[in-house]
């Protein structure tokens, strides 16, 4: 009886467990520093949209032509990556501060914009 009790409470702990660690992160929350400029750059999933090498979907941005991958939010912070608008179907436009470091962009503010309907000219 105690080992059907111990075995439940163990089961118990392992789903709570599991479901708390795939949580998606929450977005970013931060604020632009407004002694540095805000850029707004293209944004999509590197390897899907922006030609960077990997086997994963990541985030990255397109600053001056060049593509790099994102510290500091990730893919999945900003909606479904795979839902018609997400990253690795669309490039989307973003409000960013940060640097490029080690050939990584490291956002210290990222803001997804509005996706933009296309204009029927």
């Amino acid at each position: 009886m105690k080992a059907a009790l111990l075995l439940v409470l163990l089961s118990v702990t392992a789903v709570c467990t599991a479901q708390a660690q795939s949580a998606a992160p929450a977005p970013r929350v931060a604020t632009p520093d407004k002694a540095k400029e805000v850029r707004v750059v293209e944004a999509s999933c590197g390897q899907c949209r922006l030609g960077l090498p990997g086997k994963g979907c990541d985030l990255a941005v397109r600053l001056d032509g060049n593509a790099y991958f994102v510290d500091g939010t990730t893919i999945d912070s900003h909606g479904d990556a795979h839902a018609k608008d997400g990253f690795c179907q669309a490039i989307r436009k973003a409000e960013v501060q940060g640097e490029v470091v080690e050939n990584r962009f490291r956002a210290t503010y990222f803001k997804l914009l509005p996706d933009q309907p296309a204009s029927g000219k």
